[in-house]
Order: C-alpha cells, then sequence, then structure tokens
C-alpha cells in the first residue's frame, strides 16, 4: 500500500505562485511515475502534469503549459507542482497519484494511476 499526502495549497491572487508537494510512503518510489490532478465540483477530474520515475520525462496538460513545472525528488519520496502566474480557473482541488509501484512510463489518463492522496484545496482570487 502507497500513502500519499499533499501540502501546500491555499489562496493566492491572480498571477502570484504556489508549490504542492507530496510525500510519498511507497518503496521504490524512484521506480513509479508520478502526477498531479485537479478537480472542480460539478466537473470530472483534469489531468495537469505527470513525471517519470527517474524524472527525465515530464507531460503537462495544454492550460498549464509554460506556467507549472512538475519535478521530484526521489531522495526525499516527494514529487512537486510548482505553479506559476495562476488564474483563477486554476482554482480546483489538487490530487497526487502514483501509477503501481516499477511503472515508470508517463502517462495522462487517470485509470492508470493506483493511488491517490486526500487533494489539497487551490483558490486562485481575482
Amino acid at each position: 500500500q502507497v500513502h500519499l499526502v499533499e501540502s501546500g495549497g491555499g489562496l493566492v491572487q491572480a498571477g502570484g505562485s504556489l508549490r504542492l508537494s507530496c510525500a510519498s510512503s511507497g518503496r521504490s518510489f524512484r521506480s513509479t511515475a508520478m502526477g498531479w490532478f485537479r478537480q472542480v465540483p460539478g466537473k470530472e477530474r483534469e489531468f495537469v502534469a505527470a513525471i517519470s520515475g527517474s524524472g527525465g520525462d515530464t507531460r503537462y496538460n495544454d492550460p498549464v503549459k509554460g506556467r507549472f513545472t512538475i519535478f521530484r525528488d526521489n531522495a526525499k519520496n516527494t514529487v512537486l507542482l510548482q505553479m506559476n502566474n495562476l488564474k483563477p480557473d486554476d482554482t480546483a482541488v489538487y490530487y497526487c497519484a502514483a501509477r503501481p509501484i516499477y511503472f515508470s512510463a508517463v502517462v495522462a489518463s487517470q485509470n492508470l494511476y493506483t493511488y491517490w492522496g486526500q487533494g489539497t484545496q487551490v483558490t486562485v482570487s481575482p
């Protein structure tokens, strides 16, 4: 079993920045791809970004390209999401997700992620 705990959410004005962190309890963390998703009430959960086990491959959804950066610290079993130039449309609950252990490839489909954190709220005011 893998436990994921997100932190770093909060309230920020448009144009501001936040950094989300996700700590994983999983073994072989460096061999497992990780992702960030977000969800607004009444809408489906949306892919944000993903990173391979080594950190050498990343993928972003178009709305966040150029503004968000996903990276990982395998020594600390942590994946991070740096969010810059935030917009009100970025307001959502952000979830960290992990693929099955040893599945290192980057994917965008939430169905291919096995473990999920509890989510952290990000609110961007106009």
